[in-house]
């Protein structure tokens, strides 16, 4: 088999010009993207749909998997992965991962010569051992795949089996039934591949090409080369879970909750100018740049400072009124009633009644100092969401803050998980570290008394933040982010020429 490989020509000679008409037929783990097994794929469904245990399961499971694998069949090795993964899971939920989830860890391992060849072609097929309902979403959804053919797992009630369908994996002779069925008599012109059990299809293609196994050097393609960005995704783990980081992920979740504990007892009962001692002495890195506006003292007879945050966690305003020294109330759209009670911080409820909402923050702001964050909801990529004007027609005491985290495990928010466990994952993470950089105050000529509307106000702010943290600007909402994470696709982002001295508006979004 292996000399049979050998007489395929690697992907390298393969032209890539004038295919506009052509279908191509492309193998996933190992060809189309650059990493050949499919482990931290199954694993990130493990962990965010059972947690903990069913990643440990999986884990444990993993010697059995190699051994059928290699001395055996493949077929049988990917039968046990599948089955140690998916049983007793709700369909639902696995649909969920894989739409929102996955997306992130596949895009950042495309092979960049599969990836001239197959984005060449005006007619895209994978065909994949893995199960096509983990693979469909991110290939339709990112790189624009016309046809997924992939192992499709049993259900009863709802519920996977951990038992795969009549004919089985596909893989060899699978693969090449399944290509058969599919095109019927007619050859697909171009065939790509990396492995033995690849070979009967390719043998069915007009053209077939090895993707030889993909070097340390080789980088996988960039974001903005994919036909469409990734913007928007879930998932509560920040690497892509290796046997061995899966291993140390699990040997750390005990470490890192009671840490966690400690780091938000100290951030919850000391005054905060001790807090962020305290956070530096355990492990929490809060970084300061520029100098922030001194605080407003009532008998001045002025309204408090409004400090404009862009949004990266619900910690945004606690890590604000860190690096401040003092406590600064904060207006919110949702939160959980555990984060509430262990917030250092005043959380103040919106309604989302404009009206209810303008007399609130107007309130709070004669009462001294808030925070806000416009954007609604967070994002974890290098992207700012639209900012609700509303804040910017209710003072004039404008200060934009550029909010930036690092995270090493844990992502600290969540769409699909429970939101209260949000600050205990953040503060999870062996070494968290928020960098909080205060802008300059909103000259008068900039705001709304001046003759500006509050759009154009809120629109030269985001592009301030955004270009102190080298971000673009989008114009998504808050329902964009919910309408994303459940599958709607046709977003454009709106790419902004990033200039924070340019004070004119020229109309970057639509608002």
């Amino acid at each position: 088999m292996a000399a049979a490989i050998s007489t395929f020509p690697p992907v390298k000679d393969c032209e890539s010009i004038g295919r506009e008409k052509e279908t191509v037929v492309a193998d996933m783990d190992g060809t189309l993207l650059r990493g050949r097994s499919s482990f931290p794929y199954f694993a990130l469904i493990a962990f965010e749909n059972g947690g903990v245990f069913r990643l440990i399961f999986l884990l444990l499971s993993l010697p059995i998997v190699g051994l059928l694998y290699y001395f055996v069949s493949e077929s049988a090795g990917v039968q046990v992965i599948i089955f140690a993964t998916f049983v007793g899971m709700k369909v639902c939920d696995i649909e969920s991962v894989a739409r929102a989830v996955l997306p992130k860890f596949y895009a950042s391992d495309v092979h960049p010569e599969t990836w001239r060849v197959f984005s060449s072609c005006g007619r895209r097929c994978v065909l994949t051992a893995n199960p096509r309902i983990m693979v469909e979403a991110f290939l339709k959804d990112f790189l624009e795949v016309d046809l997924v053919l992939g192992t499709e797992i049993e259900s009863y009630k709802g519920r996977a089996t951990g038992l795969v369908r009549k004919p089985g994996v596909l893989v060899g002779k699978n693969k090449a039934e399944a290509l058969k069925k599919a095109f019927g008599e007619v050859k697909p012109e171009v065939g790509l591949g990396d492995r033995q059990t690849d070979i009967p299809f390719m043998k069915l293609c007009q053209e077939s090409y090895i993707v030889p196994p993909a070097k340390p050097e080789v980088k996988a393609v960039t974001n903005d080369k994919l036909p469409k960005p990734l913007i928007f995704h879930d998932g509560r783990l920040v690497q892509k879970p290796t046997p061995f980081i899966a291993l140390l992920t699990i040997l750390w979740i005990p470490i890192g909750f009671i840490l966690a504990c400690m780091r938000i007892a100290a951030g919850s009962l000391l005054p905060m100018p001790l807090a962020y001692y305290a956070f530096w002495a355990l492990g929490v890195r809060v970084k300061v740049k520029c100098t922030p506006p001194p605080k407003v003292h009532k008998s001045k007879n002025q309204t408090g400072v409004l400090f404009v945050c862009s949004h990266r966690t619900l910690l945004d305003p606690i890590f604000l009124s860190t690096a401040l020294g003092r406590p600064i109330p904060a207006v919110t759209y949702s939160v959980s009633r555990l984060s509430e009670i262990i917030s250092p911080i005043k959380t103040v409820r919106l309604t989302r009644d404009r009206s209810a909402d303008a007399a609130m923050i107007k309130k709070l702001l004669q009462e001294g100092d808030l925070a806000i964050c416009p954007e609604g909801t967070t994002c974890r990529e290098p992207f700012l969401l639209r900012f609700s004007a509303l804040f910017a027609e209710l003072t004039d005491e404008l200060v934009p803050v550029a909010m930036e985290n690092r995270m090493s495990m844990f992502h600290g928010t969540t769409t699909r998980g429970w939101k209260g466990m949000d600050p205990f994952y953040f503060f999870m993470n062996p070494s968290p570290a928020y960098e909080v950089t205060f802008l300059n105050k909103l000259p008068n000529e900039l705001t709304c008394s001046s003759g500006k509307s509050s759009h154009e106000v809120a629109n030269y702010i985001q592009r301030v933040i955004a270009s102190t943290l080298s971000y673009e600007c989008t114009s998504f909402t808050r329902k964009d982010k919910y309408r994303a994470l459940a599958g709607n696709d046709g977003f454009v982002v709106e790419k902004a020429k990033l200039k924070a001295n340019n004070v004119l508006l020229r109309g970057i979004m639509v608002l």
